[in-house]
């Protein structure tokens, strides 16, 4: 398990002690705690239990990969190659595979049904599943579905994961980590923008571009 130290948002953001936008999260010092101590809960537990680090990393790269986000996928890619080395190429196929422009689904609520929009359905083909093993296999598919059809997480999902051998308490975790991912890669990335936008002008006057587009399936 490695042990970080650095601040994981400053770092998927590319924020360096001392910047601008460093003492900007420092307003909001009690937030940037609870976003590392989350981290380090979801990602870094002593205690894995019986949800292991692997497959904890295997989700985190597969979710920064759907959201298009090069270094979140970088740094989660890292520590699945540590931890699992076997499986990071798995997951960062999968992920391809996966690749989606959301999120959309059913709504069934009345009056709202003119809001659906249909998209894909994704679920790891055979070789696939057979690499990432029943249980990942079937957490991948119930995180695409988290990112790109969170309308449609039912009690039908979640037996899937039952029958992959996920127990209550990890599906919890499971569902609490894709939560508390897309959150983390929100921010990093809005970071990024930020510190984008608040480059010299004359950067842009030499010919620098200044991208803020949110990541696909963010």
């Amino acid at each position: 398990m490695s042990t970080p130290t650095a601040d994981i948002i400053d770092l998927l953001a590319g924020i360096a002690p001392g910047d601008a936008l460093a003492a900007v999260r420092d307003q909001r010092a009690q937030a940037r705690e609870n976003a590392q101590r989350s981290f380090e809960a979801l990602l870094e537990p002593a205690d894995p239990g019986s949800f292991p680090l692997g497959e904890r990393y295997a989700v985190a790269l597969f979710v920064s990969s759907l959201h298009g986000f090069a270094q979140a996928t970088a740094f989660y890619g890292d520590l699945l190659g540590d931890e699992a080395p076997d499986l990071a190429v798995v997951v960062a196929d999968a992920a391809t595979l996966a690749a989606a422009s959301g999120p959309f689904g059913s709504y069934r609520e009345p009056r709202l049904e003119g809001e659906s929009t249909d998209g894909l359905r994704w679920s790891p083909d055979a070789s696939t599943a057979d690499a990432l093993g029943t249980r990942l296999a079937a957490a991948l598919a119930h995180t695409h579905l988290l990112v790109f059809r969170p309308r449609e997480a039912r009690a039908e999902a979640l037996r899937a994961l039952v029958d992959a051998g996920w127990s209550p308490d990890d599906i919890v975790s499971l569902s609490q980590l894709v939560a508390f991912l897309t959150f983390q890669l929100r921010v990093a990335w809005g970071l990024r923008a930020l510190a984008a936008a608040s480059e010299p002008a004359s950067a842009a006057a030499d010919g620098a571009t200044v991208s803020t587009t949110v990541p696909a399936g963010a």
